[in-house]
């Protein structure tokens, strides 16, 4: 009979540490829930994907105070404002998509310089 205990699933470890980067990009108060989570069990991951998320979110205010100046600029302003909250979106679902795969894989444009200027942020 064999009574040796398995060895822990290392897939369950990468869960844990998954969870931490997928809820850092659900709204501000996922990054606050993701940022105490985090506190109790830093991961390399739960970092990482914390420093992408906080770029995303002031990129966004940063478009956001754009979007409102181009809104004075009829037609052309909208679709400027409109393509850049797009922009915005589709970097948060590759980050959100990077982090269910377990990924440190920076959003396309910016993403290595969310690395750099936050860079020891969350360690």
């Amino acid at each position: 009979m064999n009574t040796t205990v398995p060895p822990a699933s290392l897939n369950s470890v990468a869960a844990d540490d998954k969870t931490t980067a997928i809820v850092s990009y659900l709204t501000l108060i996922g990054f606050i829930v993701a940022i105490i989570m985090h506190g109790s069990k830093k991961t390399r991951l739960g970092a990482y994907h914390l420093r992408q998320s906080l770029g995303l979110m002031l990129t966004s205010i940063a478009v956001a105070i754009a979007a409102t100046v181009c809104a004075f600029v009829p037609f052309i302003g909208w679709l400027v404002g409109l393509a850049a909250w797009v922009g915005i979106f589709v970097l948060w679902v590759m980050g959100l998509i990077a982090a269910i795969n377990g990924e440190q894989k920076p959003v396309p444009v910016l993403g290595e310089q969310f690395q750099k200027w936050f860079g020891t942020a969350f360690d």
